[in-house]
C-alpha cells in the first residue's frame, strides 16, 4: 500500500476501526521507526485490517494467496488485491512462491514494511498453528527486524467459512518487542553456513519457533497448543 493510500486509510478509516472493531492495542511503543516485517497469526479475512491497522500510515505490502478462490469471488480478490498492492502467491507451485519471496525483499530493501502470516493459511480452529519457515527466509535476506504481533478476537466475529462479519468491538492487538536474530544473520553472512545445508535448515526452524513463540504468548495462548 502506497503512502498517500496508506494516510487515507489512516485519516479516514482508524476512527470506524476503532469504534467498531477494535477493543484493545497493548505494545505500540513496539512499532520500530523504521521498517519492520510484521508476523501476526491469522484467523480470519479481519486481520488484514487488524494488520494494516498498525502499520498506517506506513508503506507496507501483503503477501496474498490466489489458489483458493474462483469466480466473483476471485474478481473480488483481484479488486481487493489491486487497491492494497498485495504481492500474489499461489501456494501450490513452487515457482510462484520464489517469486512472492523475492518481490517482498525488494520492497523491504525500499523502505517498506511487509505484513506476513507465519502459518501460511487461517486456523480452521482457533488455535495456532506451526509456522513455516518463510519469514526465516525473507529476514536472514534483509536484516529487516520482525515484529511480532498476537490478534485475538478476529476468529469469533469472522472464522473461515463466514461471508460477513460480526459488527462487534472485541479484537484485542498485542504488539511485542522487535526480534532480530543477529548471531544467524552474521553465520550466513560471513559463509560460516550456506543455505541449502541441514545448519541453514536449523537456523530457519530457529527463527520460526522464535517468532512463533512470541505470537503464540501475544495472542492468549499455549504454546503447547501449536499444532
Amino acid at each position: 500500500m502506497n503512502r498517500i493510500l496508506s494516510w487515507f486509510c489512516k485519516i479516514f478509516l482508524k476512527l470506524p476501526v476503532d469504534l467498531f472493531l477494535i477493543k484493545e492495542v497493548r505494545g505500540k511503543d513496539n512499532i520500530p521507526k523504521r521498517n519492520f516485517i510484521l508476523a501476526a497469526n491469522h484467523q480470519s479475512h479481519l486481520d488484514q485490517i487488524v494488520t494494516g491497522y498498525v502499520c498506517v500510515p506506513r508503506r507496507f505490502i501483503y503477501i496474498g494467496q490466489t489458489d483458493r478462490y474462483a469466480g466473483f469471488d476471485r474478481l473480488l480478490l483481484n479488486v481487493l488485491y489491486f487497491i492494497a498492492g498485495v504481492i500474489r502467491v499461489n501456494r501450490k507451485i513452487s515457482e510462484s512462491r520464489k517469486k512472492a519471496k523475492e518481490e517482498a525483499i525488494e520492497h523491504l530493501k525500499k523502505g517498506d514494511c511487509l505484513v506476513i502470516y507465519p502459518e501460511g493459511t487461517r486456523t480452521r480452529t482457533g488455535e495456532i498453528k506451526e509456522g513455516k519457515c518463510g519469514t526465516a527466509k525473507i529476514f536472514l535476506k534483509t536484516g529487516v527486524q520482525i515484529l511480532p504481533v498476537g490478534i485475538k478476537g478476529t476468529f469469533e466475529l469472522m472464522p473461515p467459512g463466514k461471508s460477513l462479519p460480526k459488527i462487534k468491538r472485541e479484537v484485542k492487538i498485542n504488539i511485542g518487542k522487535p526480534l532480530f536474530f543477529e548471531k544467524e544473520k552474521k553465520a550466513l553472512e560471513t559463509g560460516e553456513i550456506q543455505e541449502g545445508t541441514e545448519a541453514y535448515q536449523e537456523i530457519l526452524k530457529k527463527i520460526t519457533d522464535k517468532v512463533m513463540e512470541e505470537i503464540t504468548s501475544l495472542a492468549g495462548q499455549d504454546r503447547s497448543s501449536l499444532t
